[in-house]
């Protein structure tokens, strides 16, 4: 009876691992730019000497959905939808170079172009700067350019170029931070040909009706697989009784 208790029990964790996933996604369905989190469930053997006759289910989100979401328009200049299937190069916590498809983008009180989570906008040359004061606009291809409110006659002055990488061909992995890396360290490169729709907004792919539906499906598995380990006290308590009347 161990054998189905354990395959069971472990079925419930991937069960509840499957839960969590849902309901971030879920709780991210208005979130600008979200890639629906993937969740990848394999059986897993005990290998080792003896007959391997137990396995445990194994559930771990390793990677995100990367279908497109639904481009908003919003009429803030700052605000940019990456056309096509490129992604925007920010600025880890730990200072490394991540991706994502958020682009509701910011000046910080320091003078940074952030993202609406706060992260450093990668350019050729690292986080891009806008100067205090400044005006900036961003151009289709990426290019940040800045005009002084103080002398509009003169031309806007270009400070940056916002890098869009390309990462098809390369294996990528959704952190826990929500950024997307590349898998075993490394960079993208940038794609030249990208470019990004000004004054508007790409909402998150996530389709809160799939997601209802998945969540009701994992609710009912894990209550079937409570109920194997139900069944398996069952049988052990039937099999008891007849080694009494033996």
């Amino acid at each position: 009876m161990d054998r189905l208790i354990y395959t069971a029990l472990s079925g419930m964790q991937a069960s509840m691992n499957q839960q969590r996933v849902i309901a971030s996604n879920m709780a991210n369905a208005q979130t600008v730019g979200f890639r629906a989190e993937l969740l990848d469930q394999r059986a897993i053997t005990i290998e080792g000497d003896s007959l391997e006759a137990r396995a445990m289910q194994q559930a771990e989100v390793r990677g995100a959905s990367m279908d497109a979401g639904e481009v908003v328009r919003t009429g803030q200049p700052l605000d940019i939808a990456i056309e096509g299937k490129a992604l925007l190069a920010v600025q880890a916590e730990d200072g490394s170079e991540a991706y994502t498809r958020r682009g509701d983008l910011s000046i910080s009180p320091t003078g940074a172009l952030v993202n609406g989570e706060g992260r450093p906008v990668l350019g050729a040359n690292g986080p891009i700067t806008v100067p205090l004061g400044a005006k900036p606009s961003i151009a289709p291809d990426g290019t940040v350019s800045v005009t002084d409110p103080a002398t509009p006659d003169q031309p806007p002055q270009e400070i940056g170029r916002i890098k869009l990488a390309g990462w098809e061909g390369s294996p990528i992995a959704k952190g826990l931070d929500g950024l997307l890396r590349v898998e075993g360290g490394g960079i993208l490169p940038t794609d030249e040909e990208a470019t990004v729709l000004t004054g508007s907004l790409e909402q998150s792919n996530v389709k809160s009706t799939e997601v209802l539906v998945a969540m009701i499906d994992a609710q009912r598995l894990f209550a079937m697989r409570s109920k194997l380990i139900a069944t398996a006290r069952e049988c052990d308590e039937g099999s008891a009784q007849l080694m009494r009347l033996s």
